[in-house]
């Protein structure tokens, strides 16, 4: 099967996207812009607090001569191991003012694996949150002697090893004073070919490998989002995903490059409070947020009346219909936009407003959505704009646009990214958001990225007339049943959270079996709600999920998602946890995305018990 390229076309050269050198000249130049303009909000006790860039340019330029002071060199690493608030955008500001690379670590990391991050990355410094991570740090200082010096935001300094944000910042004033030229130079002495991040992937088995993530490939990702057309410098973003991920940093890059404002808030469990507060234009998630705010609607209408059931399910057919027009480029009749205005009153905006009424779009990314989902969203009024890239790409190289989204699909190349379909279906992509390759692994790089460097992405799908690209899943996921039938996993996995509104989450599993079976999780709070109107009262969790009520009532999802599949795909058995998969316990990335091997191992006995009678 010949393989399929996708812009641009065979011996022309890809499209050339113009950007600033570095991060740190393209902070510098958003500064000169728009020094009076708010750039960042962050939550100070029960309010927000508002930064303009001049403010922020202040404390980035006084942390990077603090880092300076303290021996930082360009290009060496210093690591931030912390939850998304404001002090990472400004640690990171910093690092990239002071020539020096970024080694990413999430807070959710396990003390080891912690210090194997550091230790491989060559960190000369660590910005560490709070004494939890210091704590990871001191636990391990004998495997990490290269470490200087610990900046904490909310821990507690020793005048020895640790010290504060402040005494940093402090250390950087004293050292502007008697240098003031000294971050310029810096700025200035950096290259687009310099190491801007080291990202070390998550991996769903053994150790994880560091990513060489140059300037040249950030600044490239955001002048090429920038040209897409769809942001704009009077939209206020919410960014709370962990800005230790590709997705999360791509989103901090952008406000730097069009100049629009930024409220930042890492805390989960206030995103739909924040919504409401901060009112947002828009918001990058990854899927499992939008499936969450699917169920929960799901379930507050099961618990409705008939009669107010009845409205919601016509208001949603209604703006469905509506949706469907307008994605066609079509004119709705004068009959359909008076049903859609009639519906939009009464129930759509009431949803819209849940997300703070401002909404002009969603960016999903960082595992699939489910297209059904994406639909009722869409239904809503609330666009939902699906990417995909990946850690070795900076994140981002397809992306639906406002004025032409296919849902179901992750969108159209970026500009100056060229893809193929190589012949087995996987996914290759080559453009200068591509890693400079694994740190310290020569060999997995070889493996990765092409001798005509074509980035092998491990992601199986298929390109349209129209360019647009569909995945269809993990190349390492796929698997074959005894039968000699491939199975897609993430596919129907995908397929069962728009079916269920009480699932957390479902693995399926039957390498080499004669059928197909699955691992379930229910959401504790979706799955409250249904108690409650199925006689269970308030019974802790574990207890209602263990009843036959519970597992007869999934057994009816799982019948529903049966009959939409071939029947080889079909799950016939399926075992049903009293606990949720977290991202503590490793079962899950950072990214919500589920590590399959992982779970198959850790509940290896339930799933063969599946497969004994």
């Amino acid at each position: 099967m010949p393989a399929t390229i996708l812009q641009p076309a065979p011996g022309t050269e890809p499209p050339r996207v113009e950007r600033a050198v570095t991060i740190g000249s393209l902070f510098r130049d958003r500064v000169a812009r728009s020094a009076e303009a708010e750039a960042f909000r962050c939550r100070r006790g029960t309010g927000w607090h508002s930064s303009n860039w001049r403010e922020v340019a202040g404390r980035v330029d006084a942390l990077a001569a603090g880092l300076i002071a303290l021996g930082v060199e360009p290009e060496q690493r210093v690591a931030i191991a912390c939850s998304t608030r404001y002090e990472w955008v400004l640690s990171d500001l910093a690092v990239m003012c002071a020539g020096a690379a970024t080694t990413t670590i999430y807070p959710s990391t396990i003390a080891s694996e912690v210090a194997y991050i550091v230790a491989d990355s060559g960190s000369r410094i660590v910005v560490a949150e709070d004494d939890e991570q210091i704590a990871k740090l001191r636990e391990h200082r004998s495997e990490i002697p290269d470490v200087a010096r610990v900046i904490t935001m909310d821990g507690t300094p020793d005048d020895d090893w640790v010290i504060s944000f402040a005494q940093l910042e402090a250390l950087g004033r004293t050292r502007l004073e008697n240098e003031p030229g000294i971050v310029t130079a810096r700025i200035a002495a950096t290259s687009p070919d310099s190491l801007a991040t080291l990202v070390y992937t998550s991996g769903t088995t053994g150790r994880p490998k560091g990513v060489r993530l140059r300037h040249d490939s950030w600044t490239y990702l955001a002048a090429a989002v920038e040209q897409l057309g769809i942001l704009r410098t009077d939209d206020l973003q919410f960014l709370w995903l962990p800005l230790a991920h590709v997705f999360g940093k791509v989103l901090l890059l952008l406000p730097l490059q069009v100049g629009f404002p930024t409220a930042v808030d890492g805390t989960i469990e206030k995103i739909v409070d924040n919504l409401a507060t901060i009112r947002p234009t828009f918001m990058g998630a990854a899927p499992r947020i939008f499936e969450k705010a699917y169920a929960r609607v799901a379930t507050t209408v099961i618990a409705e009346s008939p009669v107010r059931q009845r409205l919601f399910h016509w208001a949603e057919r209604v703006g469905r219909e509506f949706a469907a027009v307008r994605r066609e480029g079509g004119r709705p009749g004068i009959g359909l936009l008076l049903r859609h205005a009639f519906a939009d009153r009464l129930v759509l905006r009431t949803i819209r407003l849940r997300f703070g009424g401002r909404i002009r779009f969603f960016i999903s990314g960082s595992a699939p959505l489910n297209q059904e989902i994406a639909e009722w969203f869409d239904a809503m009024g609330l666009v939902i704009l699906e990417g995909y890239g990946m850690t070795e790409s900076s994140a981002a190289s397809f992306v639906n646009r406002l004025d032409s989204y296919r849902l179901g699909s992750v969108g159209l190349a970026l500009p100056g990214t060229e893809a193929r379909i190589a012949a087995d279906g996987e996914i290759l992509l080559r453009s200068p958001g591509v890693m400079a390759g694994y740190h310290h692994l020569p060999d997995a790089t070889a493996e990765a990225i092409d001798a005509d460097g074509w980035l092998h992405t491990g992601d199986i799908g298929n390109i349209d007339a129209a360019g647009y690209l569909r995945i269809t899943d993990r190349k390492k996921d796929l698997f074959k049943t005894s039968g000699g039938k491939y199975i897609a996993p993430s596919n129907i996995e995908s397929m069962f959270k728009s079916v269920c509104p009480y699932v957390s989450q479902l693995m399926v599993y039957g390498e080499g079996r004669n059928f197909v079976s699955a691992l379930v999780t229910l959401a504790p709070d979706a799955l409250a709600v249904w108690a409650k109107q199925n006689g269970l009262g308030e019974r802790p969790y574990g207890e209602i999920v263990t009843s036959d009520a519970a597992r007869a009532m999934v057994k009816r999802y799982i019948d529903e998602l049966n009959s939409r599949l071939s029947h080889w795909e079909t799950i016939k058995r399926f075992v049903l946890l009293d606990h949720e998969l977290t991202v503590a316990n490793g079962e899950l990335t950072p990214s919500l995305k589920l590590r399959r091997k992982v779970v198959a191992e850790r509940y290896r006995k339930e799933l063969e018990e599946l497969y004994r009678a």
